[in-house]
């Protein structure tokens, strides 16, 4: 045993709980006292023994073999995203790393010219979802976009930012998903640490989708906004990999086809240039 944070265990564990014995053929008698499959289940299932599966969820066996992975990533029905997850939590033996510094992210600077210049919403995210640059259309579009705001914490604590976004909700798991593979192995981070401690204790949202280890790439997606100025918006969000960094993304919003979103962000420019 070791006192490094068992993510495989845990994450093995709440992703069970969330698949059904219907989903992988398992006929239901009687009454069931756990949610999702039992752990004999799942190791029937995978073709392991129920002894050795119980280790692993208990963090007495950490470096399972990939098939053992891929087989467990079978059964609990994981797709793309959540498979690459877990087979990094059992890719190797835990190692004990020194506490880190919280290291400052830097946008590069012409990544950061070109935010400022760009015509449309923009902004950069870094690893922990912090804002580290925005150019003005985008904190008109929502005040919170602002240089060192994080958007995990907006999006679950602050109402204003809520409002704006009808599918917030959706919007909310889908960005936990996100920042879970984003941090990646990396439990020990302390900023880490402090931001789901915070979120936790002040969202119990937040707390209920955290535990559901849920992994996904962030990737672009329509969305809707309802302004308070100018009314709904609908536009589309591109996230593109800032090159030379770890984990910066670069954000843009452009307005959908064959909507008034183009005209409404053309007033909200016009409106900032006027400030």
């Amino acid at each position: 045993m070791t006192d490094e944070p068992n993510l495989l265990g845990a994450y093995v564990r709440a992703r069970r709980e969330l698949v059904t014995p219907e989903q992988v053929g398992i006929p239901v008698l009687g009454v069931r006292r756990v949610p999702g499959l039992r752990r004999e289940e799942v190791a029937m299932l995978a073709g392991i023994s129920a002894d050795y599966y119980l280790r692993l969820e208990q963090g007495r066996d950490r470096n399972p073999s990939v098939q053992v992975l891929e087989s467990l990533a079978r059964v609990l029905r994981l797709d793309e995203a959540a498979t690459a997850y877990l087979l990094s939590l059992g890719a190797a033996e835990p190692r004990r790393r020194r506490r880190r510094r919280r290291r400052k992210e830097t946008v590069p600077p012409g990544i950061a010219q070109l935010v400022a210049a760009l015509p449309l919403p923009a902004l950069v995210e870094g690893r922990y979802f912090d804002v580290l640059a925005v150019n003005a259309l985008a904190t008109a579009l929502s005040p919170r976009l602002t240089v060192g705001a994080n958007r995990l914490r907006d999006t679950f604590l602050d109402p204003a930012e809520q409002a704006l976004h009808p599918d917030w909700a959706n919007a909310g798991a889908g960005m936990i998903a996100g920042f879970r593979r984003s941090v990646g192995t990396e439990a020990d981070d302390p900023r880490v640490i402090d931001l789901i401690g915070e979120l936790s204790l002040a969202s119990p949202h937040f707390s209920r989708l955290w535990a559901r280890h849920d992994v996904a790439a962030c990737e672009g997606a329509a969305k809707h906004i309802d302004h308070p100025q100018v009314g709904r918006l609908r536009l589309n969000r591109e996230r593109l990999t800032v090159t030379g960094t770890t984990g910066q993304t670069l954000v843009i919003y452009h307005p959908a086809p064959d909507t008034d979103s183009a005209e409404k962000l053309a007033l909200l420019a016009s409106a900032t240039t006027m400030v």
